[in-house]
Parts: C-alpha cells; sequence; structure tokens
C-alpha cells in the first residue's frame, strides 16, 4: 500500500509546482501573515473616503504646477517601476500599480516609500493574499471595514484601488488617532499597538522604497 500512496503524493505534489508556475495561480488567494486591525468607530470623514473608493474606477491622472514637479514624478515612477520589475514582471500592471499607490498614498498625506514598506511586509505586493486572521489584499484590510461600503462583500477588498484606497484611510486615521506617532500607528495598523516588530519591520521595508533624485 505504501508504494501506491508514495506515487500518489508525488503525482499531487507535481500538480501543485505546475499550478504555481501558471500564469492562473497569480489569481488565486495566496496566503499572508499579518495582524489584525480592531474594529472602532469611524469618524464621518473617513466612511466617506473609505466608500468613494469603490465609486472610482482608477485613480485620476496627477496634475503638476510645474515641468519640473512632473518630470520629477515620471523619475520616481521610473525608478520604482525597476525596483518592482522582480515581484510583477508585467509592465503596464507594475505601472498601474505604482501610479495608484502614489496618488493614494499622497491623497492621505503619506509618504509612499512608507506605503510601498507597508505592502512589502504585510503582503509581498500579492494582490489575493490572505492573512490567517482573514485580512485581504495588498494592504490586508480586514473584511469588517467592508461593511462600510454597502453591501458588506469582501471581494471587494481585492480590487487594487479600493485595497490601496482603504489601507492608505486606516493608516491616517490611525495616524490621527496617535496624534502623528508612527510607531504607535503601525501598532495599531497590526493589530499590535506598542510592540516593536511590526513597526521596525515597516520602517526597514520603507527605507527599501526612499527615492533620491540624482544631483544634476
Amino acid at each position: 500500500m505504501s508504494e501506491p500512496l508514495s506515487r500518489l503524493g508525488r503525482a499531487r505534489r507535481s500538480l501543485a509546482a505546475a499550478a504555481i508556475g501558471s500564469p492562473l495561480a497569480a489569481l488565486w488567494p495566496t496566503r499572508a501573515f499579518a495582524g489584525a486591525q480592531v474594529e472602532e468607530p469611524l469618524a464621518n470623514a473617513v466612511r466617506s473616503a473609505l466608500a468613494a473608493a469603490v465609486a472610482d474606477a482608477a485613480p485620476p491622472r496627477p496634475q503638476f504646477d510645474t515641468m519640473d514637479a512632473r518630470l520629477a514624478y515620471l523619475r520616481w515612477l521610473g525608478e520604482m517601476s525597476n525596483r518592482l520589475k522582480r515581484r510583477e514582471s508585467e509592465h503596464l500592471r507594475r505601472v498601474e500599480f505604482l501610479q495608484t499607490a502614489w496618488y493614494e498614498s499622497t491623497r492621505a498625506g503619506l509618504e509612499p516609500a512608507l506605503l510601498l514598506g507597508l505592502i512589502q511586509v504585510e503582503s509581498g505586493f500579492r494582490r489575493y493574499a490572505i492573512s490567517s486572521a482573514g485580512a485581504r489584499g495588498y494592504t490586508q484590510v480586514m473584511p469588517f471595514w467592508a461593511k462600510l461600503i454597502g453591501d458588506g462583500d469582501p471581494a471587494r477588498l481585492f480590487h487594487m484601488q479600493t485595497n490601496l484606497r482603504f489601507g492608505c484611510v486606516i493608516l491616517r486615521h490611525y495616524l490621527d488617532r496617535e496624534r502623528g506617532d508612527l510607531f504607535m500607528a503601525l501598532g495599531r495598523y497590526n493589530g499590535s499597538r506598542g510592540r516593536a516588530e511590526y513597526p521596525d519591520a515597516v520602517f526597514a521595508s520603507q527605507r527599501q522604497w526612499l527615492y533620491k533624485p540624482a544631483v544634476a
């Protein structure tokens, strides 16, 4: 009996390996190991910002007051695209993700490098990641937040802009609650307020996404 079972086991492992290497594998939910935000009352402004994410089909193209500002953004976009290439090989998806991340982080008054560092820690840039606590998507948003957008469908949290908007607005909300203390806000975001492991991991990842324009 042990030999047939062994062959069956090998066949299953081969099938799993083939599936992981297939293009469809990127569409399947992938486990992540993040903490969990705690459900709490929200201000009306926060609710409105979260609900608006669902209505937006795509982030608007950024507008700049000067050509220098536009060129600085394009240089940032090019540099971040190169850094993200090993995690997302498809150019258009990579650029769309970075444009959305820049827009949503800037909109919430957060550094884009901070958002990218948080995503790296939370999901490893996996759009369909699901944590053991049930958090979803790039920024690992807990399903209870979906109740704020009407129908409570947690699948909406896999939509790229919705997920990034939620992550940014939630972190901004926690940062305001903690009176600008990013260490404590990150701990609250992860559900580990007061502990150093998660904030330290985000800060370390954030440094990998900092951008310093070359001096002419």
